[in-house]
């Protein structure tokens, strides 16, 4: 749908700050998480997990644990169904192992239990036989051709022959003559980057309650992303038609996708159908950090060549991505980003994913983007401090635009880049004095945006107020952004909208919540179907005025007369039309399904100031800006919240977050007290500076602002600590010890 004629509109409601509509609920403690759902009769679910990289699995001995007193079911991965398809195959494995684990943490077996002591305790009597494999786990020793093979036969058709069963993925973009480019350059630096797993990191662990009886039909409640994601995954796993089961999605106490798979959900059915009881499972945050899937790890080789004014004249990029034990095409995003932020006459970008013994990678805002951009704009820095330029002079000189060739494909229509940039260049943080020790870093950041699959029904309530029904959890503020749109569209104030989450048997097919679409998609989905319920309400009030409905016209809530040819009659409210709707022909309703595109993409640019100590390695962040297109901005504390919350977990990136495997291949730090993310004390106040620049493919000009703040940090933040320390750092996280060492050499 694109953007309306009436862009000048003076919004009434879009672009307020209106109270959010959960706030009440979650900080009285009255909202309902995955984990506060109960029923009568509920048994409590535990699974056991597998204490080894990789693993045959010889024999499993349940005899134990289900003679135990209280024990009601025990199921392994035999319980469950083999989907013929590669993706629900991958899904219904991850959830319980059938022939060989393939990480420390991947689950075993499960046992529901009429409390969570007795199902602890029934779980250590359970008795597993183990051939222990040879373990991979770097994402470079995984792509020999002699390394241990985690998976056989998994490799796409694109993998050339000859390399390790463990790459199962290849992608290639560009355009232009990368030799010519080159030689055309002064200078050329040519970069290796790794950076670690790091985890979603959100408070509350995955928790669900089902129930499945003989007959087929369950329910599921949950924590999650996508619900009808997790009903497909369900029907897949237990071998049951969709339309069999209801999956609820609970609030959620935080995803950045890392809650767009199931882990959980299918055992817990699985142990249901088998006790004939619903079965509750909570997992531990030592579950959550081994076997929900963190982000990829990365190695990454970077070349760009620059003249002497700051042109680049070619760039060319290879990313091997590690996305644990499965195959995934996060690489192919990493990739098409890498270069999107300039405009290039030769690029290359080469990915490749490779399988190590790994949990299975689940995005993490903006999948792929951040390490990719992060190796790119070090190099572009670096280039910067060689030629003696101004990093941000360099970019504007370089930035992508309306009309450039994007390094993936695509031509560009309308971006905010240049606006962000020259928004960061007139902003007094740029040109604040540094101290000893202290250095300024910046970065430009880039991502896709989605629209997608989506369904919305508003219904026009007997008093006049609306009723919204959505299909995706409500993880950043869409409840509010939603019936703020709806308001809007049908002139009425906020409180006299309800925007309520659907269940997978109350509405239509729904994407997941992801890839910043929902208050794109679902806004202009909801646009629409207020636009049919309007359209309705002028036919009801030209049927009562007895003229024609094209001389009806809808203005500020109400039905009009067209002119004065139709007559003088007064305008109608949407309660005084809703009030008499079952004598006008009945209930009335709008309602919009669309597979939204025109997302439109997004750019960011962070400025941050740091303070390495020289003794000690520890960086404090002095200072953090961000810059960032929102578009319309529908309500701005929810955008400016996205833009702090993706600038402080790319912090914890850049600093300190890390999966550390031991040479055993075990998770060394499956907890918060070792994985450290940051905490209050460590963060300055994170300034935003809301750019909008009206997106052409939605009526209200409106684009996703979720995934870009997390993808310029950890480059933003690796140009400060580079320039404060004396040494380009090339590897994340960068913590004291990997500091200190670097700048010591």
């Amino acid at each position: 749908m694109a953007f309306d004629a009436q862009a000048e509109r003076n919004f009434k409601v879009v672009g307020t700050r209106v109270l959010r509509p959960d706030g009440i609920d979650k900080v009285t403690g009255k909202a309902a998480y995955g984990a506060d759902i109960s029923a009568p009769g509920m048994l409590h679910g535990r699974i056991l997990r597998s204490p080894h990289a990789h693993a045959r699995i010889k024999a499993i001995d349940t005899s134990a644990a289900e003679a135990l007193a209280g024990v009601k079911a025990v199921v392994t991965g035999a319980d469950l169904a083999q989907p013929e398809d590669d993706f629900f195959a991958d899904v219904t494995i991850n959830c319980l192992a059938r022939d060989k684990v393939l990480y420390d943490g991947h689950a075993v077996a499960a046992v529901a239990a009429t409390s969570k002591s007795i199902a602890k305790q029934a779980i250590r009597l359970i008795k597993v036989h183990y051939e222990i494999l040879p373990h991979v786990t770097d994402v470079d020793a995984a792509m020999r051709p002699d390394a241990p093979v985690v998976q056989e036969g998994r490799a796409l058709e694109t993998v050339p022959a000859g390399m390790s069963q463990n790459v199962t993925t290849h992608c290639q973009f560009g355009h232009g003559d990368l030799e010519a480019g080159f030689a055309k350059a002064d200078k050329i630096i040519e970069r290796s980057f790794k950076t670690a797993a790091t985890h979603q990191g959100y408070i509350e662990p995955q928790a669900c309650m089902a129930s499945l009886g003989s007959d087929g039909r369950g329910e599921v409640w949950c924590c999650t992303q996508g619900q009808y994601m997790v009903r497909a995954n369900c029907a897949a796993a237990l071998g049951v038609e969709e339309s069999q089961l209801r999956i609820t999605a609970s609030e959620i106490g935080g995803g950045f996708g890392g809650k767009t798979s199931t882990f959980i959900e299918p055992v817990a059915l699985a142990l249901s159908r088998k006790s004939g009881k619903p079965v509750k499972i909570v997992m531990t945050r030592d579950e959550v950090l081994k076997a929900t899937g963190p982000t990829i790890s990365t190695s990454m080789d970077i070349k760009i060549g620059m003249a002497k004014d700051g042109r680049i004249t070619a760039a060319r990029g290879e990313l091997r991505y590690s996305g644990g034990a499965y195959p995934n095409a996060t690489v192919d995003m990493g990739a098409q980003a890498a270069f999107a932020a300039y405009d290039l006459p030769a690029v290359e970008t080469v990915g490749w994913n490779a399988m190590t013994n790994r949990p299975k990678e689940i995005p993490y805002r903006a999948p792929g983007a951040p390490t990719s951009i992060y190796a790119v704009e070090s190099v572009v820095d670096e280039l910067c401090q060689e030629l003696g330029l101004d990093p941000l002079d360099v970019r504007l000189m370089n930035a992508a635009r309306k009309g450039t060739l994007s390094s993936y494909g695509p031509t560009f229509n309308e971006i905010g880049l240049v606006a962000t940039l020259e928004a960061a260049k007139a902003h007094p943080h740029y040109t604040a004095p540094l101290g000893p020790n202290q250095g300024r870093g910046l970065s430009c950041g880039f991502w896709f945006n989605f629209g997608g699959n989506t369904c919305v029904s508003l219904n026009i309530n007997d008093d006049g107020t609306i009723g919204v029904v959505e299909g995706n959890p409500d993880i950043g503020g869409s409840r509010a952004s939603i019936s703020m749109m709806a308001a809007e569209e049908l002139g009425v104030p906020y409180d006299k909208v309800r925007t309520v989450i659907a269940d997978t048997s109350s509405l239509g097919f729904n994407d997941i919540t992801d890839g910043s679409r929902v208050t794109f998609a679902v806004g202009l989905a909801t646009i629409e179907a207020a636009r049919a319920a309007i359209k309705e309400m002028c036919r009801r009030a030209a049927k009562i005025w007895d003229i024609d409905e094209d001389a009806v016209i809808w203005e500020d809530g109400c039905a009009k007369p067209a002119g004065p040819n139709a007559g003088t009659h007064p305008p109608m409210s949407m309660a005084e039309i809703a009030a008499i709707a079952g004598n006008t022909g009945g209930p009335i309703a709008g309602h919009h399904e669309v597979n939204a595109d025109g997302a439109g993409v997004s750019f960011g640019v962070h400025l941050c100031d740091t303070e390495v100590d020289p003794e000690t390695g520890a960086t404090k962040i002095l200072r953090y800006t961000v810059f960032q297109d929102a578009s319309k901005a529908v309500h701005p504390d929810y955008v400016e919240g996205q833009m702090q919350g993706g600038a402080v977990q790319g912090i914890g990136w850049a600093l300190n977050e890390e999966y550390i495997y031991g040479e055993d291949g075990r998770l060394q730090n499956a907890g918060f007290l070792d994985y450290r993310v940051p905490v209050a004390s460590d963060l300055p106040e994170i300034e935003t500076v809301i750019l909008e620049i009206p997106n052409p493919g939605h009526p209200y000009g409106v684009r996703g602002v979720g995934e870009t703040p997390i993808v310029p940090p950890l480059a933003a933040i690796a140009n400060a600590v580079s320039r404060a320390a004396g040494v380009r750092m090339t590897e994340l996280p960068m913590s004291p010890p990997r500091l200190l060492k670097a700048m010591t050499g």
